[in-house]
């Protein structure tokens, strides 16, 4: 009798013949169809078809054509190369190279820094070779050198001198002015009877032709 009191009295240790209430349902089944899911999109994901291949590759072999012509159309674009190109096919126009008169002036007009160079150096070559009086030899190489001086100022005077511009702005007045001076003094200094006498300078020569 104690025995049995003693059996009823303790929730935890039932009879084993006893029903219990049944557990609550569960989603486990749900989780497991959306588990499934899941990995087949994984897959798909790493293993994609050979259609998306094909539409890759196009792309690839598309991107670098749209690039080449971005980079002609836009050859400054920031990023690029501002290397020159390996082939030229044209000649830069030097500093002041511009015509020296308007563009409805005939051609002649437009070069006449030129035409005047050269016609003060046809006129010195003229009297030496034509050799018309006793010094002819040394003004007309002095008329040579004049005309090249006069080269160099009208390259620092004009804007824009036509076919006389051949280099920059400098280089032309050091070029013209150098040869134009060295031709002057040699033909100063040039025998017999020299108008211009430098001691140092004949020296120099002596000791060079000697």
């Amino acid at each position: 009798m104690t025995s049995r009191v003693s059996t009823q009295g303790a929730p935890g240790a039932g009879d084993p013949d006893e029903e219990r209430e049944p557990a609550a349902p569960t989603d486990a089944a749900p989780k497991d169809g959306a588990a499934t899911d899941g990995a087949a999109k994984d897959l798909a994901a790493a293993d994609p078809a050979p259609q998306d291949f094909e539409a890759k590759d196009s792309a690839e072999a598309q991107a670098p054509a749209e690039g080449s012509d971005k980079g002609a159309a836009a050859p400054d674009a920031p990023g690029r190369s501002r290397r020159p190109p390996a082939v030229t096919t044209d000649t830069a126009r030097p500093e002041g190279g511009g015509r020296a008169a308007p563009g409805d002036a005939p051609a002649p007009a437009r070069q006449w820094p030129l035409l005047t160079v050269l016609g003060l150096t046809a006129l010195g070559l003229f009297v030496v070779g034509t050799d018309l009086f006793p010094q002819s030899f040394r003004v007309g190489g002095i008329l040579v050198g004049v005309a090249l001086l006069t080269g160099a100022g009208l390259r620092r005077a004009l804007p824009s001198v036509g076919m006389l511009a051949v280099r920059s702005r400098f280089t032309d007045m050091v070029t013209y002015g150098v040869m134009g001076g060295l031709i002057v003094l040699l033909a100063l200094m040039v025998q017999p009877a020299p108008w211009l006498r430098i001691p140092f300078l004949e020296d120099i020569l002596h000791l060079t032709i000697t």
